[in-house]
């Protein structure tokens, strides 16, 4: 088996392993009337209602719907355009698909459905909230007085300004009526949300803004990363007004305290996909490691870190013998500064690394585990020590592909663009380095 071959072999049992649909089956069963989650045991007296919302709300939504069947009285599933296949055919359950990562009508549509749906549990009902990543976008509702387009305004300005996942959450939260702990209040009965992990380290707070979860962050933290990363000026005046009103005293905080009716389970990580991969290396007779599950920064720059390490092993067998595999897992970021080429993350990733690993026997994959990376129809980049010849004799300066974030055309010049299609999962990136015995 070649190396690509290995490499492409590794990300898939990672991708499987992280699958939401195993991730809640094996953390949810029933009893009669009591409902089994992580080891704890909840009566079942009323009602069950089901609310999903995230990149991989339909295939969790369908493990529930396998577990519970007509238990279920009622529910709403938002997930991305094209992700709506694998719902459960429940008539009881209106599946909506929503835009992501900037939200529309239907996110809004979402957002107002959810929030109907969770204030109609009564005390002796159950609400399962099944949570994933790019659940900030497609579960919406602005404070009043911020409308959907001033909303959508505020997250394109984040998602380019460079600014960490959780700290774009953190600003997510504070103008949202359903995000940072806001939807657990509205609920009378119990909630139990399982939560597959889109974000480093795994805090409940950042997965999908916390909509069930205490939130440790304040008005004041975002306006902090707002002028951090250059945006707080950019703003439209009624996100600006309401931040202003909370740093004032006079808008509403997120959730500050743990509510005795609502449990969180974390049911998926990128530190089981990872873990997945390490196994699966193993398997195949490689020597191989986790590097880290909490790999952040600037794509083109934690890029050349792990470059540098792969050049390592391929020269000097350290700190991992040859035949090696080398993973690494978390979420890394591109700045964009005025107009912008296509491309993703992932994909800036590969064609960086791609110029610390020429002439070397080695290939590097960066995938996002939800087969999407950025705003295209790639879920990342594969290279090996011959990918920035191709990419010379093609005409493509890589540096300027860099400079002007336009991965994706330079990378499809070479044919390194990494195409799975959406996987139904959702945990972070993945990084599977492969280095070969042979030099």
């Amino acid at each position: 088996m070649d190396a690509k071959t290995v490499a492409l072999e590794i990300m898939r049992a990672a991708i499987e392993n992280a699958d939401p649909y195993r991730a809640v089956r094996r953390s949810i069963s029933v009893d009669g009337n009591r409902l089994m989650v992580f080891g704890k045991e909840l009566p079942v007296r009323g009602k069950i209602y089901l609310l999903a919302f995230g990149k991989a709300a339909c295939s969790m939504a369908k493990a529930i719907v396998d577990v519970l069947g007509e238990r279920i009285g009622e529910g709403v599933i938002v997930t991305k355009y094209g992700y709506a296949e694998n719902c459960p055919k429940l008539g009881r359950l209106k599946v909506i698909e929503a835009g992501h990562p900037v939200p529309d009508e239907n996110s809004l549509l979402g957002g107002k459905l959810g929030l109907e749906l969770a204030e109609k549990v009564g005390e002796d009902d159950i609400l399962l909230v099944l949570i994933s990543g790019g659940g900030s976008a497609l579960f919406l509702l602005p404070e009043e007085g911020i409308s959907l387009g001033d909303k959508i305004r505020t997250n394109e300005l984040l998602l380019k300004s460079g600014a960490k996942i959780y700290e774009i959450n953190t600003v997510r939260k504070h103008i949202s009526a359903v995000k940072g702990g806001k939807l657990a209040k509205r609920v009378k009965g119990t909630v139990i949300s399982l939560i597959l992990s889109d974000v480093v380290g795994d805090p409940l707070e950042a997965i999908a803004s916390g909509p069930t979860v205490k939130d440790p962050t304040t008005f004041q933290d975002a306006f902090r990363i707002l002028k951090l990363y250059g945006v707080w000026e950019k703003l439209p005046k009624s996100v600006k007004r309401h931040i202003e009103l909370g740093l004032e005293g006079k808008a509403g905080e997120t959730l500050k305290e743990d509510l005795p009716n609502v449990h969180n389970f974390v049911v998926g990580s990128n530190t089981l996909a990872c873990e997945s991969a390490l196994k699966k290396a193993r398997e195949l007779g490689y020597n191989a490691a986790i590097l880290t599950t909490t790999l952040e920064g600037e794509a083109r720059e934690v890029a050349l870190a792990i470059g540098s390490i792969v050049q390592e092993v391929a020269r000097y067998d350290r700190p991992v013998p040859k035949p090696a595999v080398l993973i690494a897992g978390g979420e890394w970021t591109v700045t964009i500064e005025g107009e912008a080429g296509l491309g993703g993350p992932n994909q800036e990733f590969a064609l960086s690394i791609a110029r610390k690993i020429e002439g070397l026997n080695a290939v590097v994959l960066a995938v996002d585990t939800d087969g999407t990376d950025g705003p295209t129809d790639a879920a990342g980049g594969i290279v090996d020590g011959k990918t920035l010849g191709l990419l010379r004799e093609a005409g493509i300066d890589v540096e300027e592909a860099l400079r002007r974030h336009d991965a994706y055309n330079a990378l499809e010049k070479a044919g390194a663009l990494l195409k799975t299609g959406p996987t139904g999962t959702n945990v972070n990136s993945l990084v599977v380095a492969v280095i070969p015995k042979r030099l």
